[in-house]
């Protein structure tokens, strides 16, 4: 579904991507780790394509997306759902404007067909009848929720998540993680995940793969993860300042 071979970027002199490598499969989540700073929002960036490598392959169902013209990626994109960290709601717009923004721009509906739409995605995040609630009333839980809902109403392949359980409190977290194994399971959609929070990356993740120095050093199930010894992944897991890795 999508493969990384290569990707070399550098950002302000510093080489945050260094020749990474990855395959994402079909219909699997996959949770992104590291330390702060090595790249995993720039990763995100590249895979739809908000930013281009100095060096390297991106390829999305076998379409080659590096060297593309904007409109042809523009095509690409429309194939992906994305879950900001702040949720990137506008606050003037209620909260169905903001779900079936896409939808108007690109006019996927016919405009009558919209407002069901959005019915159905705040209903699948559980905030059936919240069109009308204006965004600077929500708590953090239910923007991410609606930014959940915003990302699934085109009927996306891929959907990416940028700390989604980032500033929420446990039980609301859970809430979160639940909803990306529901849209998994019910829409069969590829996501990629990227998160510190490993309570929540055990949960929801098919495979973990960790960056560290601009590559990926180590991928594998949860169970992998949490038995493998390698240096690199348990000094991150057990969150310990003694090891290979630096604070920065």
């Amino acid at each position: 579904m999508i493969r990384l071979r290569g990707v070399k970027k550098r950002l302000g002199g510093k080489r945050v991507l260094d020749g990474l490598d990855l395959d994402i499969e079909r219909g699997e989540t996959i949770v992104v780790l590291g330390p702060s700073g090595t790249g995993k929002s720039v990763l995100l960036k590249h895979i739809i394509g908000l930013m281009i490598p100095d060096e390297g392959s991106i390829e999305v169902d076998g379409v080659e997306i590096v060297g593309l013209g904007e409109k042809a990626l523009d095509e690409v994109r429309k194939n992906f759902g994305m879950l900001f960290q702040g949720a990137a709601l506008f606050d003037s717009m209620s909260v169905g404007e903001n779900v079936g923004l896409a939808l108007r721009e690109h006019r996927r509906l016919p405009v009558a067909q919209i407002p069901v739409r959005v019915a159905e995605c705040l209903a699948a995040v559980g905030l059936k009848g919240a069109e009308d609630l204006r965004t600077a009333s929500l708590s953090g839980g239910m923007r991410k929720r609606v930014g959940l809902a915003r990302a699934i109403a085109m009927n996306p392949d891929f959907i990416l998540y940028d700390e989604p359980t980032t500033g929420l409190d446990p039980i609301t977290a859970d809430v979160i993680d639940q909803l990306v194994r529901s849209l998994q399971e019910k829409m069969g959609v590829t996501s990629v995940v990227v998160t510190h929070d490993l309570h929540s990356a055990y949960k929801v993740g098919d495979r973990l793969a960790m960056l560290y120095g601009g590559r990926v050093v180590f991928i594998g199930t949860p169970d992998e993860v949490r038995a493998t010894r390698d240096p690199l992944v348990r000094q991150f897991i057990e969150g310990s300042s003694v090891g290979p890795i630096q604070p920065v």
